[in-house]
């Protein structure tokens, strides 16, 4: 039997904090939660927030303290302001103030209730045509053209003749409906932009459904538009609103800022001189447009967590060196004390917290809980994990199973963008085998269709790219094979971050930078495993954070509080979520050091023993390669041109494409020698020469090589099989088998 020993808590906890007490950890957990208070303490948005407040407070509990019946008549008739009337009289003796407390509700009201209905109208319309474009974006951009064309105050006339008695309820739903159009306007273009984005995309591999992805990973990205939108909504509905009852189309007789200026300009008040009777509602309408202009001014602040951030330590270092200054200036005290701080490794863990312990077979065991080893469970035949066959969609295809240890099965796959003849195939009749629990490394100049390939395989593709013919057969844990590319939309969603994940390049990019790592797990999660609890969710989410290295009280930090390194590291986090067969990974140590580089990948080796999961690692780096993968495929201008095992590969690479990448890397070992590369430069897929593509930067290049495009063949050299696409591999001499593909 294996002993195995429980994970020991950081020594630094048990010091800081005594027992019984959260410490230091719930302060930091309240400042979090507080931090979005940040933007509240800007001057001018406080100025506005003031501004605001009194004035629904007044719409609330103004009629109730007013001093007269707005609509009372007495022989004081247009009295200047006074004791007895504070803002004057009507020509009929009507007190000025009192109209104003009564008025300031209905114009309120109007005012933010239309705001309310035109921006969750411009909302959906935005999100739903910008993600979804097509036919859907077509059908409601042209709906939001017609409303932009239209002028807003007109139409608006037109519709108050055509409800004459609908009341405030009708001037809303008239104000919301020639006001939302706009706003959807901008919501769209911004969605667009962002639906392109790594962490949409990333969204999507994990399977979230589109609703799930429109109000959780784009809509919190544009909150600040949205906020900034309603917020001028509100402004010019009170605008929209006053200008009907100015005009005399609203009810005379139901008090707003409008109405008053309806009877000022009805009794010719500005001939007579009676100024206080028109510009208190005049300068209402523009204080309460100033104050949403000065909210305006912090909403960006109080929304994005990173400027928060950085506004707050901006903000503290000012106060820092102020006081600083001053006490320097006392005499009293010299430079600030510094805090002393925890040794910290490159993994962003604390150096004092004890490792994992390891079980008698020297693998390292995983704490008991909600996630338990995955290989274990493998070993043990409990895969709780449904047979993707077992509920499939309309369109899904079994085949029968033919070798238990091929995990992926890519047969003659032909994959394009663009439509008919005008059609760019980046992903030309590759077939690759991918066995359970290895490493296969896919290597390649840009270009060359790796990303491509690793996008069709989990179907995520752009909306002008196209299969064109081919097979993704993949084979579960139950040994049940199926068609990927027959999939329906339900199944596929079951498939991605079930059965395959994806870690993509670029993690900043990849994670949505609004949301915590922690609310990121979750979705996931959440999507995916509807019968978890909460509670068992975020302790799941904690167990992910520490499987990969990174502290788990590290759950509510946002990416750009974290390193390059750590972001990797949470991006494989999201990527184990729901224990996948297969992990894409599509170039995850780009941009970071060689350092971090190295930790990534050792742990990577670490984890994949450990679960048992499958990889397709994508690079530029052949020398990353060789040290992770267990074999090498070499992609060029969309074509497979080499598969090999790892160690045939490095000691005799077959194809010229091949001996030129790997000499575009120096040697650790042995004697020196000068990098040559690869002269020219990749072939234009649009425009593929006839013969060979990698015959013009070819030194073994003749006129067969011209004419003639090389198949996938497969070599036995010295007992190993190798494929390659070459009328002259490199060990032609040693070859025992040749059989065309």
């Amino acid at each position: 039997m294996s002993t195995t020993a429980s994970v020991a808590a950081p020594a630094s906890s048990q010091s800081t904090a005594p027992a019984g007490s959260d410490g230091p950890a719930k302060a930091s957990g309240l400042s979090n939660r507080f931090a979005w208070l940040q933007g509240l303490k800007s001057p001018k948005t406080m100025v506005g927030l003031i501004i605001l407040a009194v004035f629904i407070l007044l719409a609330i509990f103004g009629p109730i303290f007013a001093p007269y019946d707005p609509s009372s008549v007495s022989w004081e008739t247009l009295q200047p302001p006074s004791a007895a009337h504070w803002l004057g009289t009507t020509q009929a003796g009507q007190d000025v103030f009192s109209q104003m407390l009564y008025g300031a509700r209905i114009s309120i009201i109007v005012g933010f209730c239309a705001a309310l209905l035109a921006t969750a109208v411009s909302v959906l319309v935005g999100l739903v045509a910008g993600y979804l474009g097509g036919l859907t974006d077509d059908i409601l951009s042209l709906l939001a053209n017609v409303f932009l064309v239209l002028p807003s105050l007109p139409l608006a006339v037109i519709l108050v003749a055509l409800l004459p008695k609908s009341g405030s309820a009708g001037i809303i739903l008239i104000i919301a409906i020639t006001g939302w159009a706009w706003g959807s306007r901008v919501l769209r273009a911004q969605t667009m932009s962002l639906r392109r984005r790594d962490f949409v995309e990333a969204a999507r591999a994990t399977g979230e459904r589109t609703r799930s992805i429109i109000l959780h990973d784009i809509m919190p990205n544009e909150m600040a538009i949205i906020a900034s939108s309603f917020l001028g909504t509100v402004t010019g509905a009170i605008l929209t609103q006053a200008s009907l009852s100015f005009l005399g189309l609203t009810s005379v007789s139901e008090w707003s800022w409008g109405t008053i200026l309806y009877w000022a300009q009805v009794n010719s008040a500005l001939l007579m001189g009676a100024w206080w009777w028109f510009i208190p509602a005049g300068l209402a309408i523009a204080l309460l447009g100033t104050s949403m202009s000065l909210i305006n001014f912090g909403i960006d602040e109080f929304i994005n967590p990173r400027l928060r951030q950085a506004n707050a330590g901006t903000k503290a270092a000012a106060k820092a060196r102020k006081a600083e200054a001053k006490a320097r200036r006392r005499g009293a005290v010299g430079l600030p004390t510094r805090a002393k701080v925890r040794p910290i490794d490159q993994a962003g863990t604390d150096t004092t917290q004890a490792a994992v312990s390891v079980d008698s077979s020297g693998r390292a065991a995983r704490a008991e809980g909600t996630g338990s080893s995955v290989a274990a469970k493998r070993a043990a035949g409990d895969v709780t994990k449904a047979s993707l066959s077992a509920n499939p969609a309309v369109g899904s295809a079994s085949h029968p199973t033919t070798d238990p240890s091929v995990v992926l099965d890519v047969r003659d796959l032909v994959f394009g963008y663009g439509i008919g003849d005008d059609a760019t195939v980046a992903v030309n009749h590759v077939s690759l085998t991918v066995r359970r629990g290895e490493v296969l490394g896919v290597a390649g100049e840009s270009g060359s269709g790796k990303s491509t390939l690793a996008n069709a395989i989990a179907r995520l593709y752009r909306r002008d790219a196209a299969t064109i013919s081919g097979q993704l057969l993949y084979t579960d844990a139950a040994g049940t094979t199926t068609d990927i590319l027959t999939m329906g939309e339900e199944q596929l969603r079951r498939f991605r971050w079930d059965e395959l994940s994806v870690v993509f390049q670029s993690a900043m990019n990849a994670l949505n930078p609004v949301l915590t790592i922690g609310t990121q797990i979750d979705d996931v999660l959440r999507d995916h495993r509807a019968d978890m609890t909460k509670s068992e969710r975020q302790a799941k989410t904690r167990e992910l954070l520490e499987l990969v290295g990174i502290q788990p009280d590290r759950v509510k930090a946002y990416p750009h509080e974290l390193s390059g390194g750590m972001r990797q590291r949470a991006m494989i986090a999201i990527g184990l979520a729901l224990d996948p067969e297969i992990i894409i990974m599509d170039e995850p140590t780009t941009a970071l050091d060689v350092v971090i580089q190295r930790q990534i990948i050792e742990q990577l080796i670490e984890l994949k023993d450990r679960l048992g999961f499958t990889i397709i690692f994508i690079t530029h780096d052949l020398s990353l390669l060789i040290e992770l993968s267990d074999t090498i495929a070499i992609m060029y201008a969309g074509r497979l041109v080499e598969c090999s095992p790892t160690s045939q590969f490095y000691l005799t690479p077959e194809h010229p494409y091949s001996q030129g990448l790997l000499r575009s890397f120096p040697t650790l070992s042995g004697p020196k020698r000068a990098l040559t590369g690869i002269p020219g430069s990749p072939p234009d897929l649009r425009r593929l020469p006839h013969g060979c593509p990698f015959a013009p930067r070819c030194d073994r290049a003749d006129d067969l090589c011209l004419q003639e495009r090389a198949s996938l063949k497969h070599l036995v050299i010295n007992g190993v099989t190798v494929e390659v696409a070459c009328h002259h591999p490199e060990t032609v001499s040693d070859l025992k088998e040749v059989s065309h593909v």
